[in-house]
Parts: structure tokens; sequence; C-alpha cells
């Protein structure tokens, strides 16, 4: 007999049992042993996390050709009741569910009805369909398209032609394996009559979905009458299966509940001990990353015990449908399922009918037309969007969940505790602090923002600023920019126009009458501008308000300018220095790197480029700003990134002044348009880049702003209440965020943006481009300033016809591009 002490500190080591170690755990009868070790590897895989699907369910058919003798969704027909449901009926279910924050429908129905039963094949006739399969790929097509519902499909035994069908019209298909024992279907067994439940057969298309590269949810069926020995069998068949194709994306272990009615009625229901044992060997023989699944509404005030078994998913929970294989089961509320697991140590967390590894590497896993649908509604961990908030858009922010609902505080203790000591974060630990949901998430806050005061005190500065944004005709074609003009992007907000300098120096003028200690100029990379361009708007800007700060150019821009005059980015720099400008924003990072940008901005400066950029412009005595712009395509391993990269570049020179978070902004963003992006991160993830942020750059950066513009004036001040220090500008003019679609406004006055600082509890400061206390004179005509003249934007005509005399943006665009 096998050593099972042995074989469980194997399974401890992340090491693959035998199919002789797996039957050894036939006999074993120590089930704490068994779930302690279960545990350990769920947790080393999937953390605190307990997953869930909100979801609706759509009962399609209830008629089947097999005969489950403990089955009560299957019916026969019956006078005067449809066979199927009919479109109408479909959708309403769908949008009850969608109306409800459901993510997934899921289709149950009973296998190929219409061989077996005439009524089956004469209504979907009437339908308009020759099988079942044809009508349910009819549905989800209807569903996925009319409520943005996500279908997951439970149709029984199929073809493989049947199979890839429904994977042009569903993220995910399940079908239960239940049993791996033959024995099962014989006479007097449960699966008699049932000839879709035979192991063969269902193992055969389990290999199909695998060959056609489907998210695959299966598992087990226990206390039908098969023995521990057969659950070890099947599982093994699973995992065979599983090596070979990577498609099973859940193994569920569901436990037989008897039903009134069937010929099953008077067997036993398993006892919890078999449940539990079945869970932990499962989790034994899967691994860690593997998701064990457990509904949670066929238990009986045990599900604490079925966590320390070692599942990570509840699998689909409804708040509107019934369970219909199990109506005497009412599914638990969502909240009282969140306390629950939290109780356990767990944060309970929504996922989607394709769990994350799937929805991450959709390409290889989920039709190309459902892309778009399955990004609209995840967040960066292909995980559900927590809430239906969107960068730029007015409305009150999400509120915060419950304070009972998530792991204990302590989890993170480690990370935090090395980062409030100024020590560097390694990627993993940065990763992990993104990660944060439910009370970790606030632990991560409460640190950061505790650091902040540590770091900068209870002050929260601003500066008065003017954007202006010279031109929006650029010869780059970034996806995520729905402010530059080009000859393809005629159909994105406003006209394409080029100020002169007058104009731009009217506004200058302007600025400083209103208390202005700065102007902000950015544009797009016009191809008839040059190095020279650049040089002579600081030369005319320095002229007319010499006092004026000139914040200018990103490094794209300067990297442009530098190559059309043939001089090296240091030079360009210093010629720019001495034509009067003050410092550089460090815009234009979007997400340090390459693997992002070669995605939203592939003919855009690299990460190296981008960085050789404020190195050069360190050492020629300009300070910079930082940003990011996330949540399209990124992820938390793209943001750790960026922020090691930042604060390595903040150890070599010391000349960055601020990090700013950008959250995208999606509505008018070609990238989104095209349906290749998230709609922006969720609120969530937006403050927590403000405080991973301050956790991350400790030391370095001493300065965190959040952008009112793109958060709104709540979602600033919870920022403030996560580690950022400054509201960034009054703007004045804001051109590139309305472009992409936010309505927060133009202009934040001194005194509004007082107001807000003094409503979170903390005391405002006007400062300059570089943290000092702006001049009493500025500050003072800054408030109660004069109302804005009406910018003019000279417009550029598109094409030569619109205004003769002018050069029109199609010949403009024709002119070629700077190097890059």
């Amino acid at each position: 007999m096998m050593d099972v002490a042995g074989i469980l500190v194997k399974a401890d080591r992340g090491q693959r049992l035998s199919e002789q170690e797996a039957f050894a755990l036939v006999d074993c009868s120590d089930l704490t042993a068994l779930s302690e070790r279960a545990a350990a590897l769920r947790d080393r895989g999937h953390g605190a996390r307990m997953t869930f699907s909100r979801k609706v369910f759509i009962p399609l058919t209830q008629l089947c050709r097999d005969a489950c003798h403990y089955c009560t969704f299957a019916q026969p027909p019956r006078r005067g009741r449809n066979a199927y449901l009919s479109p109408d009926e479909v959708l309403a279910i769908a949008r009850a569910g969608r109306d409800a924050g459901c993510r997934e429908a899921l289709f149950t129905l009973g296998d190929k009805p219409e061989l077996r039963y005439r009524v089956a094949a004469e209504e979907l006739a009437r339908l308009g369909h020759d099988t079942t399969i044809s009508y349910l790929a009819a549905m989800a097509s209807r569903v996925l398209q009319e409520t943005g519902l996500l279908p997951h499909l439970n149709a029984g035994v199929m073809s493989p032609a049947d199979l890839s069908c429904l994977r042009e019209v569903s993220v995910s298909q399940g079908l239960m394996l239940e049993t791996g024992s033959d024995r099962l279907s014989q006479r007097g067994g449960p699966h008699f009559g049932s000839p879709d439940k035979l192991p063969a057969v269902r193992l055969a298309m389990l290999r199909a979905a695998g060959e056609a590269s489907i998210p695959f949810t299966t598992g087990l069926l226990i206390g039908i009458g098969e023995t521990r020995r057969e659950r070890v069998e099947a599982l093994l068949q699973l995992r065979a299966l599983h090596d070979r194709y990577s498609h099973l994306q859940e193994i569920i272990i569901q436990n037989f509940r008897a039903k009134a009615g069937t010929r099953m009625a008077d067997n036993p229901d398993p006892d919890l001990s078999e449940l539990i044992w079945t869970i932990a060997v499962a989790r034994l023989l899967f691994g860690p990353d593997m998701h064990i699944q457990a509904p949670p509404n066929l238990q009986d005030g045990s599900l604490a015990s079925i966590i320390a078994a070692g599942i990570d998913d509840w699998g689909g929970v409804s708040p509107v449908t019934p369970d219909h294989v199990n109506p005497e089961r009412p599914w638990p509320a969502v909240d009282a399922l969140a306390r629950q697991t939290a109780e356990c140590g767990k944060v309970l967390v929504d996922r989607l009918a394709a769990y994350p590894a799937y929805v991450l590497e959709k390409d290889r896993w989920i039709d190309r037309k459902l892309h778009a649908h399955v990004l609209r509604v995840m967040d960066s961990e292909g995980l559900a969007r927590e809430d239906d908030w969107r960068t730029g858009v007015p409305g009150a922010s999400p509120a915060p969940a419950p304070a009972s609902v998530g792991p204990k505080p302590g989890f993170l203790t480690s990370v935090l505790s090395r980062a409030t000591k100024g020590l560097e974060l390694d990627e993993d630990d940065i990763v992990t602090l993104f990660r944060s949901r439910g009370e970790s998430f606030r632990e991560v806050c409460r640190s950061a923002d505790a650091l902040r005061t540590e770091a900068v005190g209870n002050k929260v500065s601003y500066i008065v600023t003017r954007n202006i944004n010279y031109t929006n005709i650029c010869s780059y074609a970034c996806k995520f920019c729905a402010f530059s003009k080009g000859k393809l992007s005629d159909n994105l907000r406003g006209r394409p126009y080029d100020l002169d300098l007058a104009e731009i120096v009217r506004r200058c003028r302007e600025a400083w009458q209103r208390g202005a200690t700065e102007v902000c100029l950015q544009g797009g990379i016009h191809p008839h501008y040059t190095g020279e361009t650049y040089l002579s708007v600081c030369r005319a800007i320095k002229e007319a308000v010499p006092d004026l700060h000139i914040h200018a150019f990103s490094p794209l821009e300067v990297w442009n300018g530098a190559a059309t005059l043939g001089m090296s980015v240091p030079d360009f720099l210093r010629a720019l220095k001495n034509a009067g400008l003050g410092s550089l924003p460090g815009t234009a990072a979007e997400v340090l790197d390459d693997e992002v940008r070669a995605i939203i901005c592939p003919d855009k400066l690299t990460t190296m480029q981008w960085l050789e950029v404020i190195q050069a412009a360190h050492h020629v005595g300009l300070r910079t700003t930082s940003t990011i712009m996330f949540g399209h395509v990124d992820s938390p391993r793209h943001w750790a990134r960026h922020l090691l990269r930042l604060r390595a570049q903040q150890a070599r020179t010391g000349g960055i002044t601020e990090f700013v978070p950008l959250p995208f902004v999606a509505m008018e963003a070609p990238i989104y348009l095209k349906g290749l992006s998230r709609p922006g991160p969720t609120y969530r993830e937006a403050i927590l880049m403000h405080a991973v942020a301050r956790l991350a750059l400790h030391r370095m950066i001493p300065n965190i702003q959040a952008s009112w513009v793109k958060m709104g004036p709540d979602g600033a001040q919870a920022c403030l209440n996560a580690g950022a220090n400054d509201l960034g500008g009054t703007l004045m003019n804001e051109s590139i965020t309305r472009a992409a679609g936010a309505a927060h406004g133009e202009e934040m006055a001194p005194e509004a943006m007082e107001k807000l600082i003094r409503a979170a509890g903390r005391t405002p400061w006007q400062r300059t481009t570089f943290y000092e206390v702006a001049p009493l004179l500025r500050t003072s005509s800054s408030f109660a300033a004069a109302p804005l003249t009406a910018p003019i934007n000279t417009p550029i005509p598109r094409r030569g016809r619109d205004a003769p005399g002018q050069v029109p943006l199609d010949q403009v665009m024709d002119d070629g591009r700077p190097p890059a």
C-alpha cells in the first residue's frame, strides 16, 4: 500500500500525482489532511479569490431524448405548452438578467428532442430550423447582439460541426461527464435508456471541444451509484484530455439531490464527507491552477467546509431565474454569499462565462466576432467589470463595496510593509497590489494615504495653467486617439485646425491676466512642423509674456522636432531651453511596455526612445512630469513594468516632478469604436492606479496627481484619499480628453478647486510647475478672473475645393511625415 502522507506531501509541492497515487487516495479517510493540502494548492493558484458568474438561466427546451432516472428538468410534451421558448420569451429573460447586472446567459436544454418527439421537430420547422442546435445558435446570437450577455451553452452531446457552429455565438460551452462508469448505463442504473450519457460518447465530445479550442466546463455528479474509485477514474480521464488540449476551464463537483417524482426519489443524498473528499481529490489531481467548482445552492450550511476542501468558484448564481435543474434549491443571495465567503477569508469576485485565462488569450479561444462583446464587459484581469463607470462621464461614482466583503486585513502585509519603508517593490509585488479587491483594496488605499501623509502632509496642490493644443493635425495614427486629425479621421470630433503664433500668444497673455503661472502646450505631429516651429513658439511666448512658465512638447514632439533639424535630441532640448522652454510634460508615454505599444501606437516612440528623451531632458536641466494612459488592452503586469521603469529613470536622473495617471477615455477612441479595446478602466482600477503609484514610487516621485477631467470631482476626491496629493491644473481649455468623449468640463476655477479639496478634508494651496508656492500676485489674480474669450481654432479645409487659397488637409497629409 502506498504512503498517503507521502502522496499529500508530493501534491503540496506542486508535483503531479501518478494514476497509482491517485487511486491510493480512494481509501484515505483523513479528510482534514486532504482538505488542508487541497486548500493550500488552491491558495497557491488563486489566492483569496472566490469567483462566481452572475448569470441568467434560459431553458430553451425541457424536452430531451434521454431518460436519466434522477432528473426533473427533462419533461415530456404537454398539451398547450410549447416545446421551445419563443424568441420573445428568450429575449425577455435575457433582458431581465441584463437589467439585474448579469453578464452571462446560460442556455440549458435537453439532448436532441427532435429525434424523439415529433412535436419538437414540427415546432422547430415553424421556427424556421431543422435542429435544436440551429435554433439555439440563432437565439444565442440574438441574446448576444441585443443584450450584450455572453452566452454559455449546455446543449448536450454534439458533433464537431455543431460545436464549431455554436463556437461562433458563445464564449464557452459545457457538458458534465457526470461519471466515467459504463456500469451506470446498464439496466437498473441511473443512465439506462440515456444514449447521450455513455461515458465514451461524452469523452469523445469533450475531445472534439478541445480540438476546436472551446473553453469548456465539465465535472462529476457524485452520489448516483458510483464508487470513489470510479470518480478517480473519471477525473483522470478529464485530466488526460486537459493535458492535451488545455480547454477544461473548470471541474464541477456536484452532489446528487434526490427529487420527488423520479425513480431515484428514495436514494440517499451523498454525505458531506463524500463531497469534501471528491473536491479535495480533484484539486490534488488537477493542481493549483484549475478552477474547481461546487454549486452553493446544493449545500446545507456547509459552505465553509466546501471552501476549506479546495474550491475556488461557486459557479453560476442568478438574481433572476431559478436553478432549473434543481428548482427546489434556491440560489443564495449574492450579498449573503459574499458575506459567508468573506468569513472564510475569501473575496467574492464576478467572472465572465469564460474564465480569465481564456478571455486574456481570446485570439486562441474565442471567435473573433465575439471579441468586442467580451472586451466591453471585462476588466484588466479578464474578470467581469464590477461597475458601469466610464472615464470622463458625469455621474455619481460607484459606491464602495461593504466593508465586510473581502479577506481580512493583513493579506498584503508583507508587500505593504516593504512599500512603506521605501523598499523597491518587484513586478510581482506591484501586480499583487493591482489585483486587490474587497477589504484588500481598502487596505491598499489606506496604506497609500498614510504614506502620502508621511511624504507630503495634508495639503493638496493645484496649478493655474492654460492648455493650448495648437494643432490637431497629426501624421501618426495612434489607435486610442480621438483628438488628432488625418485623412482617415473625419468621423471623429472637431474640425482640423492649426493655430498661428498670434493666437497662441493671445491665449498666453489672457492666461497670464487670469493668474496663470504656466502654459501647457502640446499638439499633433503636423507634417509641416519642424523643430523650428517649436522653437518659434517658445520665443514668441517668452517675448510676449516673459514670466510665464512654458511647459510644453511631449517626448514624441521633441524626437520628431530634433529629427527634422538633423539634431540630436539633447542638442535640440538645449535649443528649446535657450528659446524659453521651462519643462516637458511626460505624455506620449501611454504604457511603457512595447507589447502594449505595438497594439495601440505601433509607429510611435518605443519605450526606450521615450525614456531616452526624458533622460536627455533631465541631463540638460529640464524637469518633466510622467504619465500613464491605461485601461485599454493593457494589464496589471504592464502597469507594474511601467511604474518600475519610471522609478528606475527617476533613480538615474531625478528630474520627474509628478506622476499623473490618465484613465483611458474610450467613447470616441478608434480602437474602442472598432471593438478592439476595453471601455477604459473600472473605477476600482482607476483608484488603485493612484494608490499603487504612491506605494511603488515612494521616496522617488513625491507627487501623485489626480486628473479631475478624467476622474470627475467625486473620483478625484476618492483619489485624494488613496495617495494623491495634487489636482493638476485649472486648464482653462481642455481639448484632448473632450475629443475622446469626456464631459467633465474645460476649466475648474481656483474657487472650485479649493472647494473640492476642502470637501475632502484637506488644505488647498496654489503651486507653480515645480511645486513652489505661487506668488501672491498670481494667486490673487486667479480668483474671480474674467471670463475667457472664446478661443479661435484656425480651421483647415479638408479638401482643396472647400476653401480656395488654403492648403487643404488632404494635401498636408500627402506631404509625408517626419522620420521617427
